[in-house]
């Protein structure tokens, strides 16, 4: 191993965002403690997300449909996933999503203190997702009460406490599709049942592949919006210019806007993948048979890149990994990037300003969960 290249660091307890900043300009690969290869830079990192034959996706040792899939099997899966992900797809939900939105900022406390990440992002997440697949809003407080669960104990590293917030999750996906299972005909017909019908192959998919997809869309989603909300809201309390952009701007120009913090500020932190081979990268030969976390964080905060990570929507949109590359780049992309555009537009038409709390700091999440914990403001 080159002496230069720092072996067995540790991401725990700090802000990965300024981590990857230090090291990224003099490493291009570093070793954690849990023997991974992290790559950093921009250029490995997305040569790696297009090179499906010596980087596998097949990573983790349970079901994850479609993108922990590879070939055939990933083209296959894919194919069903995008159909409820589409444009046409998405568009006959948009007016639901606005509903959900102007309900929740038509009830924001003004003048007193609020969290964008929980009070603000993970309830828009949570009933936008659940009016999105037919799921009853008296889940809410179960999903809510699980995302804190989950973000706890990602953040504590322990393999076994994550195992048990996981299956949690599970057995909440099971309480929507088993009673539909029961009920042959007698279900409503939204997208968890078009779902529950779905063929592949000519047969109908399983409990652990229906468990696996709306795991993937919801339990991933579901944080991941509120981390967004979070990172975004703290952005534009510091750079009040922007608000005036969005409130003036076209629904393109708004994603952009979006899309651009967040790569700034990436919570999408990494996806893993495992050497088919021996794989060069930089000066350092990775073996077969290890696994390699792709760090989109720090990709998109790649000075090589992306002009000294100057704000500039439109000259860093094409090299911009917020969502990945590649064919194992996030299906959810268009979902995500709509229920972000709709609440953004609908909070600040309904605000003046957002501010921070006085006397108080946005609070960041630390390794391996990426934005922040809490975002405390005040709206006015």
């Amino acid at each position: 191993m080159p002496d230069h290249m720092p072996d067995d660091l540790s991401a725990a307890g700090r802000d990965l965002r300024a981590y990857t900043d230090q090291l990224r300009p003099k490493h291009p690969v570093v070793r954690n403690t849990n023997g991974e290869w992290v790559l950093l830079r921009h250029a490995d990192i997305l040569a790696a997300a297009l090179d499906h034959k010596r980087f596998s996706s097949q990573v983790s040792r349970f079901l994850q449909i479609p993108n922990g899939l590879d070939g055939q099997e990933h083209t296959l899966y894919r194919t069903i996933v995008e159909r409820y992900l589409s444009p046409e797809a998405v568009e006959p939900y948009l007016p639901t999503f606005q509903k959900v939105a102007n309900e929740l900022a038509a009830n924001l406390p003004r003048g007193e203190v609020v969290d964008a990440v929980n009070d603000i992002g993970a309830v828009f997440a949570v009933r936008a997702q659940c009016a999105w697949l037919g799921w009853p809003a008296k889940l809410e407080p179960d999903l809510l009460a699980w995302m804190q669960d989950n973000h706890a104990a990602t953040r504590s590293g322990n393999h076994r406490r994550m195992a048990v917030v996981a299956e949690q999750f599970d057995d909440i996906i099971r309480s929507v599709i088993q009673p539909r299972r029961a009920s042959g005909d007698a279900v409503p017909d939204d997208l968890t049942t078009k779902l529950y019908r779905q063929t592949v192959n000519g047969r109908l998919l399983t409990e652990a592949e229906l468990v696996s997809i709306l795991r993937n869309w919801t339990g991933g989603d579901l944080g991941s919006i509120a981390l967004c909300v979070g990172v975004i809201t703290a952005h534009l309390a510091t750079h009040p210019e922007l608000v005036m952009r969005i409130r003036d701007g076209s629904d393109a120009e708004t994603e952009a806007i979006i899309n651009e913090i967040l790569r700034l500020d990436n919570p999408f932190v990494s996806n893993r993948r495992i050497t088919t081979c021996p794989v060069k990268i930089g000066d350092q030969t990775i073996p077969e048979g290890e696994k390699v976390k792709l760090n989109w964080t720090s990709a998109n905060r790649d000075e090589a890149v992306f002009d000294n990570n100057s704000f500039n929507p439109d000259a860093h949109a094409t090299s911009n990994l917020l969502y990945g590359a590649g064919k194992h780049a996030c299906p959810g992309q268009l979902l995500a990037t709509c229920e972000l555009r709709i609440a953004l537009q609908t909070i600040l038409a309904t605000v003046q300003q957002i501010r921070f709390a006085p006397g108080e700091i946005p609070e960041r999440e630390v390794a391996p969960v990426g934005g922040y914990r809490r975002v405390p403001i005040v709206l006015s």
